[in-house]
């Protein structure tokens, strides 16, 4: 058969950096990966781009291989790492690959919601990942729903079905019996909304799409043999190949042997997440010409001037607010220097803390640098605040380390609402910033004082102009209209999961 995947039953891995584990940060959706070179060994070259995209997704890795015949797909819950083996990669041979790590913003985090997503058919298989979120879901799930019986379509019974939107746009794609996959794909990408960046192959073509505000980022590279498309640039230089340009939004690229040629499937209207630049992209990333790094540290820049402090001593929250910090002492003539120490091995555990435990203030993630703090006055810097949680425990630590002064600055503006394309925050009643003001919350967390940037001050830290941004987390103003609240959230297709068409949606084989 030409679909095979990895079912284990360990190996979460799954990381987060909340010393609350009941606060969780901003979690993006998920890295992409896809790669067309003959005689390189693709399986190899996905690996590692995966690995330099961990960042963006840490529930499950999966990677599909076409050998030109055939595709074979690999995938498992936990990081890149734990996935793939030297034998599994081995055995996945080919010139043509994709590759995706996940965070689930659509679809429980299980293993059938895990990518690269597959449909065979009678004349051939699709495999796709997906970066983003779709808000039209329910729409898709009746458009597949009056797909007629799927003729020729190869249906594998007795799995359990997949419950994303990434799954429902596979479907689609693999129906086209009187035409072309690129065609078909030309006709289904304008019928989306929301956040996409899609990879996706058959036995022979590489194929990546963006959605017309280009919200999520997506780049197309060059090798000696060969093309790439990823997530980010800092996937490209891992693997040694060059930055060709980013893929425009509303932009479909095919690639296969005839070279690499480009449609345009809507009307781009660039609206590009701001918090790439705050939080979510590594910092040696560049989106739409910025280096992400220096938008950081200009937010610190600009966090300095906006709210300064007489302290002592500069520090980041590791690694979120390093930059931002870096930036806010420079532009202050604070000294700059670490105050916590992180336990780079702790993931998220299955086994919680006792109560007691809790109370006396469990330490897996940070802990203080005594040394560091004592006597002093402490600005500390973080990339932003969602319940408040983890700032509170942070705050009382650096006061048992003996902080004469505690005071908390934000290099984003207050988050007040949800994210619908791509990132997974909070629901809006538990955003600690909807419900108090910033000197309330101040008082909340234990500090002697918080400030947060200006969202002009951000804005401008990204060399962006503001109506090329996507602010809707800080604002309000979503720049896809949203369909009724009821057609939204993260578990709307677990409601359908006995629909048939939903239970054609994942053939799976098990690997032994």
């Amino acid at each position: 058969m030409p679909y095979q995947s990895s079912r284990r039953t360990g190996g979460d891995g799954r990381l987060t950096t909340a010393l609350d584990p009941q606060d969780q940060g901003p979690q993006d959706a998920c890295g992409v990966f896809g790669v067309w070179a003959p005689g390189e060994d693709v399986a190899k070259l996905t690996y590692f781009g995966l690995y330099a995209l961990q960042h963006r997704g840490q529930e499950s890795a999966g990677i599909a291989v076409s050998n030109g015949r055939q595709i074979l797909v690999y995938k498992d819950m936990g990081l890149v790492s734990q996935v793939f083996d030297e034998s599994t990669l081995d055995s996945l041979k080919g010139h043509l690959a994709i590759g995706h790590s996940r965070y689930s913003t659509t679809g429980a985090s299980t293993w059938q919601n895990a990518q690269p997503t597959f449909r065979p058919t009678g004349d051939g298989s699709i495999a796709l990942g997906h970066n983003g979120n779709l808000i039209n879901t329910h729409e898709l799930r009746e458009m597949v729903g009056e797909l007629p019986g799927a003729a020729g379509e190869l249906d594998i019974k007795g799995v359990e079905a997949s419950t994303n939107d990434t799954s429902l746009v596979t479907a689609l794609l693999a129906h086209h019996p009187d035409t072309t996959l690129e065609q078909r794909a030309l006709e289904v990408l304008p019928q989306l909304r929301g956040a996409f960046c899609f990879v996706w192959m058959n036995e022979h073509t590489l194929y990546a799409a963006r959605d017309p505000q280009g919200i999520r980022p997506l780049v197309l590279g060059r090798l000696d043999r060969g093309w790439v498309v990823a997530s980010e640039d800092a996937a490209l230089a891992t693997i040694g190949a060059s930055v060709v340009r980013e893929v425009e939004p509303g932009e479909m690229i095919v690639i296969d042997e005839n070279g690499l040629r480009s449609h345009t499937f809507a009307e781009p209207a660039r609206k590009g997440c701001v918090f790439e630049y705050v939080y979510l992209a590594r910092p040696d990333a560049t989106i739409s010409g910025r280096n992400v790094h220096e938008a950081r540290v200009e937010m610190g820049r600009r966090l300095a001037r906006e709210f300064p402090v007489d302290a002592d001593l500069v520090m980041p929250v590791p690694e979120s607010g390093t930059p931002a910090a870096s930036g806010y002492a420079a532009e202050s003539g604070i000294p700059f220097g670490q105050g916590f120490v992180k336990n780079a091995y702790v993931g998220r555990t299955f086994i919680q803390p006792s109560q007691t435990l809790r109370q006396l203030g469990i330490r897996l993630k940070l802990n203080a640098l005594e040394h560091m703090i004592r006597g002093k006055r402490v600005v500390v810097v973080d990339d932003s605040i969602v319940r408040g949680n983890t700032q509170r425990a942070q705050v009382r630590m650096l006061r048992e380390a003996g902080a004469l002064e505690v005071h908390v600055r934000i290099s984003s503006p207050p988050v007040k609402w949800p994210c619908f394309y791509g990132i997974d925050f909070a629901t809006r009643a538990e955003l600690i910033a909807n419900g108090l003001t910033p000197e309330e919350i101040a008082a909340s967390v234990g500090a002697d004082s918080l400030g947060y940037i200006s969202l002009e001050g951000m804005v401008e830290a990204t060399g962006q102009a503001a109506d090329r941004l996507c602010t809707a987390c800080f604002t309000g103003e979503y720049p896809i209209e949203l369909p009724d609240e009821s057609l939204l959230g993260k578990h709307l297709l677990e409601a359908t999961l006995q629909s048939p068409t939903m239970g054609r949606a994942l053939p799976v084989l098990n690997n032994p």
